[in-house]
């Protein structure tokens, strides 16, 4: 399901081990709903034209000791432009003492502050990775998630196909789940979707006949996985017998999901077919693909079928899915 997406103060805090000098209510009930985080040394310079206030302020070094260059009662002014807004937190970094006029204003303000002993840039870069997996626009699909030789591999079909056993095959193998039955899909970025379980059903996996099992009891906590980047899309399907299907794999399929196109291939199932193999070697041939290695065209080369001409009268989207 699409939307806007928040997380609380307090998950931030445990996940940074950040001291809280000032929470104006408990931390679970503040919320912070923007991914970007911003240094607000032009703000203390007195330019606002672009502040957005839903931005967790961070003050490092510059910040601090440019302020601390002024008298008590400007020093007192420029802080209170900065917080009468109402950011949703300010964080000092390097473990810096702040100033008296500091303390004051976000007491005035009711702004959270915040500190951590990290370095200004490492923290602001692994706050922002934090924050855009946690808001990140998300939409759940019904399937099976699961890594396989490193590769994230979504088992998409209609339910009874067989997407389950599969998953279970595949962790006798070796390999980690990661969702089943539902898969919370992220886009963390403009190329990069990540999968995971909801939490209420995380390492539960369904088996007709048996019931609902618990992967990590049962195969051990290496037999499963909290997240992993979607690589590859396979479709189960019923085999039909009138449907021609790709024996080359010359052509590249993708799927779109939130916008991102993800390499798909289409598995028809039939009685007899080891689906665990063949989905091992699925993951491992799209890893060569994406290395720059395609098996049925070095074949088609040669035998002569096949030229450079051929890709480069091809539309440059359909290898854009493996850049």
């Amino acid at each position: 399901m699409k939307g806007t997406f928040t997380v609380s103060l307090k998950r931030i805090i445990d996940s940074f081990n950040l001291e809280a000098l000032y929470l104006p209510k408990d931390s679970s009930e503040i919320y912070i709903s923007s991914s970007a985080v911003n240094r607000p040394g032009l703000e203390l310079g007195g330019f606002f034209e672009h502040y957005n206030k839903n931005r967790i302020q961070i003050l490092g070094r510059s910040e601090t000791s440019y302020i601390a260059h002024f008298d008590s009662a400007e020093r007192s002014d420029r802080i209170c432009r900065l917080l009468q807004p109402g950011p949703p937190a300010v964080i000092i970094s390097r473990g810096i003492e702040p100033e008296s006029e500091l303390s004051d204003a976000v007491r005035k303000y009711g702004v959270p502050l915040l500190r951590t002993n990290d370095e200004t840039s490492a923290f602001m870069s692994d706050l922002i990775s934090f924050l855009n997996v946690q808001l990140a626009p998300r939409v759940t699909r019904h399937g099976v998630f699961v890594e396989v030789y490193g590769e994230g591999i979504l088992l998409l079909g209609e339910s009874g196909v067989g997407k389950s056993e599969t998953a279970i095959e595949l962790i006798k193998r070796g390999h980690r789940l990661v969702a089943d039955d539902a898969v919370e899909i992220r886009k963390v970025s403009s190329k990069t979707l990540v999968g995971s379980a909801p939490d209420k059903i995380r390492h539960f996996i369904e088996l007709r006949g048996i019931g609902i099992i618990n992967a990590r009891r049962i195969f051990g906590m290496g037999s499963v996985k909290l997240t992993e980047k979607i690589d590859l899309i396979i479709n189960l399907e019923q085999w039909d017998p009138n449907k021609i299907y790709d024996r080359m794999g010359i052509e590249s399929e993708t799927t779109e999901i939130l916008g991102n196109h993800i390499p798909s291939i289409t598995i028809p199932v039939k009685p007899g077919r080891n689906l665990a193999i063949i989905i091992e070697v699925a993951a491992m041939n799209n890893r060569q693909k994406k290395m720059g290695f395609n098996a049925a065209k070095e074949l088609l080369k040669g035998l002569g079928m096949y030229s450079e001409t051929d890709e480069e009268n091809r539309p440059a989207d359909e290898f854009s899915a493996y850049e």
